[in-house]
C-alpha cells in the first residue's frame, strides 16, 4: 500500500511518501480500508520530534474516516471514524491507504459526514469534549472560550451550545469578531491582559464558571474574570511551558486549574467520546464542516511543510 512514511524525526525531509505492506489485523482487531485521513499539527511536531516516546520508522496520523474491510463479522463494511494516540506514535497511522486499529476503537461514522468532513473533527472535537467533561460544563453554565476562531475553539463553542451553556467567545482580530457575532456568538475582543477581567464581568455578572484558554498565552489573565469555584482549562502554554499564576487571587475564589491533553486517550476511550458527541451531527445539533481542503496522499508530504510553515488550512488526505 502507499502510505507516508518517517525513519528518523527532527526534519521533515525525513518524511516520505511510499511503498510499504499493507497491514494483517490481528484477533480483536479491524482493517480499515481510508477513504480520509486529517492533518493536525501534532503530526508535523511527530516528524519534528516533539514527541521523544515515538517509535521508529512510523507513519503518522492520528485521524481517519473509512470502510471496515477485514475483522468482526459485524463491523465489514461498516463506515468509521477515529483517532487516538497510539496513532503514528506507537502504532502506524491514518496516512495510509489501510490501518488496523482495536475493533473496539472506531466509532460508528454519522451519515450526514462525509468521510472528508468526518477525518477532520478527531482531534480537536475529542479534545473540545474532553474540556468540556473534565471542567463540567453542563446546562446554564457560563463559559468564556480564549482562541474560540481555533479548529478546538470552535469545536468547543459547538459542543457546549448542545450542553445547554451560555458561551462568550473571545479573539484577537476585530474581523474574527464580526464572523463570530454574524453566527450569534456574543464575542470580546482580546486586548490588554489586565482588561480580559472587567470584560468578562461585563458580560457574566461575576466572571465565568469555565474559562477555556486555547492558545496558552491567558491563563494568568483569565483569573480575574473567574466566578468563585470557576475552572479554568488549558491545551497550551508558551514555548518554555512557564507562567506566572497570580495563585493568591486563584485559590480565594476556589478556583482550579484543569490541564487537557488529547494524547491521554487511546483509540479505544476516544471511539466512546466519538460515539457521545457523533448523534448530535445527524440530528443537526452540531455544524457539519466546511472550508476543507482535500489534497491527495502522494502530495502529502507538501502539505506538512506548508503547516509547518503557518498555514491555517484544514488538510485532508485522500488516498
Amino acid at each position: 500500500m502507499k502510505a507516508l512514511q518517517f525513519s528518523a524525526t527532527g526534519d521533515l525531509a525525513a518524511l516520505r511518501f511510499v511503498d510499504v505492506a499493507t497491514p494483517v489485523p490481528a484477533t480483536g482487531e479491524v482493517l480499515v480500508e481510508i477513504k480520509a485521513a486529517g492533518l493536525n499539527p501534532s503530526d508535523v511536531k511527530n516528524v519534528l520530534g516533539r514527541f521523544p516516546y515515538t517509535t521508529l520508522p512510523r507513519i503518522p496520523g492520528r485521524d481517519f474516516a473509512g470502510v471496515v474491510v477485514e475483522g468482526p463479522q459485524a463491523l465489514l463494511g461498516q463506515e468509521v471514524w477515529g483517532t487516538g494516540r497510539d496513532l503514528g506514535f506507537f502504532a502506524d497511522g491514518s496516512h495510509a491507504q489501510f490501518l488496523t486499529v482495536s475493533a473496539k476503537g472506531v466509532a460508528r461514522k454519522p451519515s450526514h459526514l462525509s468521510f472528508a468532513q468526518a477525518a477532520s473533527l478527531g482531534v480537536p472535537y475529542t479534545t473540545a469534549w474532553d474540556a468540556l467533561e473534565r471542567s463540567g460544563v453542563s446546562n446554564g453554565t457560563r463559559l468564556l472560550v480564549i482562541g474560540a476562531n481555533g479548529a478546538v475553539g470552535s469545536a468547543t463553542l459547538a459542543l457546549a451550545k448542545t450542553r445547554g451553556a451560555q458561551v462568550l467567545a473571545a479573539v484577537r482580530r476585530p474581523e474574527q469578531v464580526e464572523v463570530l457575532q454574524r453566527q450569534g456568538i456574543e464575542t470580546i475582543a482580546l486586548g490588554a491582559p489586565e482588561a480580559l477581567g472587567a470584560q468578562v464581568n461585563a458580560v457574566f455578572k461575576g466572571g465565568a464558571d469555565v474559562i477555556f484558554d486555547t492558545t496558552g498565552f491567558w491563563l494568568p489573565a483569565a483569573v480575574a474574570g473567574l466566578a468563585p469555584f470557576g475552572r479554568i482549562a488549558i491545551i497550551a502554554a508558551p514555548v518554555d511551558g512557564q507562567v506566572q499564576l497570580p495563585a493568591l487571587n486563584l485559590y480565594r475564589k476556589g478556583g482550579s486549574v484543569v490541564g487537557i491533553n488529547s494524547l491521554l486517550y487511546n483509540c479505544e476511550q476516544c471511539a466512546v467520546m466519538l460515539e457521545q458527541f457523533g448523534r448530535f451531527f445527524d440530528d443537526g445539533a452540531l455544524p457539519l464542516p466546511e472550508g476543507l481542503r482535500e489534497v491527495a496522499l502522494a502530495d502529502g508530504v507538501q502539505s506538512y511543510a506548508q503547516v509547518n510553515e503557518g498555514s491555517a488550512d484544514k488538510i485532508i488526505f485522500l488516498p
